[in-house]
């Protein structure tokens, strides 16, 4: 599998810390009740084509979220919940408070960077761990500190995203963390999809994750070729923000009738928009910070 197959997320504290970690549980996921007819209207969403495949309203769908959020939503905040396979072994669930600003052009060029900032909740090898990310700021580097008793021993380093200690353990860079980068890569693979004789679209409702209900898009490549990327892969689209919550994908079953391995699984807990972040939540000398108080 290739390290850049998708978002980050998917990658390397908001508000008040008490009440991040009284959230901060593994998914609660609550499967769909029933299945209804596979077509974006299941959303609340028209799609120009009506007739279209349920694949191609579903690649519709994930266009026309990307557009409200370009448009729409300048940042947000939510508890990142990720569990990845490297080299081919399957990780624990790691719990990060997230913070994150939306890369904004205009005429003049980038009117605001990419911004990032993690702090790691859990589980215990990685609490405590800070991480922030500004595009275009620190030599483009990422700025970063451990948790732990390894925190009080190292500094907080600059670490270039791409570099071999940055993408220890990681699918992706940071460069490739959020909303809006799922949603690329959702189009992406999803038109590759489209050129797959045998694959699968439909549409479920009425699942939630935690409280969040939502509309399940699942996607099914049942036979393996040369470029797929997975043989299964879910999309939870938030029936009440038209956004993308969560995403796991799955590798090809070695057995029939036995489920594949989570190759990627990423969700956003809490996930609040345009909350007013500033610059103050994405400086590494921020005293609610670890990064240089040592």
């Amino acid at each position: 599998m290739k390290r850049r197959q998708f978002f980050t997320v998917a990658g390397t504290l908001v508000a008040v810390a008490s009440t991040l970690l009284a959230h901060a549980d593994e998914p609660v996921l609550v499967e769909p009740v029933h299945r209804v007819a596979a077509n974006a209207a299941s959303l609340g969403l028209e799609t120009s084509a009506p007739q279209a495949s349920p694949l191609d309203q579903a690649i519709d769908i994930a266009r026309r979220s990307l557009a409200y959020s370009q448009q729409n939503i300048t940042d947000y905040t939510a508890i990142l919940v990720k569990r990845e396979t490297v080299d081919g072994t399957l990780g624990e669930h790691e719990f990060m408070s997230a913070k994150i600003r939306n890369r904004k052009t205009s005429e003049n060029g980038v009117s605001q960077p990419l911004s990032v900032y993690l702090g790691f909740l859990k589980p215990s090898s990685v609490k405590g761990r800070e991480v922030i990310y500004v595009e275009s700021q620190n030599n483009g580097n990422i700025v970063g500190h451990e948790g732990g008793l390894k925190g009080r021993f190292l500094p907080t380093m600059q670490l270039p995203p791409n570099g071999m200690l940055a993408m220890r353990g990681q699918r992706y860079p940071i460069t490739e963390i959020g909303i809006e980068n799922m949603l690329v890569k959702l189009i992406e693979r999803g038109t590759q999809a489209g050129q797959v004789p045998d694959v699968q679209c439909e549409f479920r409702k009425n699942a939630r994750v935690k409280d969040r209900v939502c509309t399940v898009i699942q996607v099914t490549q049942p036979t393996p070729a040369p470029g797929l990327e997975f043989y299964q892969a879910q999309i939870f689209i938030d029936d009440e923000l038209n956004l993308p919550i969560r995403y796991i994908a799955y590798d090809w079953p070695q057995r029939k009738g036995e489920t594949g391995q989570v190759i990627e699984e990423y969700t956003y807990l809490n996930l609040a928009i345009n909350v007013g972040l500033t610059d103050a939540d994405f400086d590494p000398h921020n005293q609610s910070y670890g990064f240089y108080s040592k």
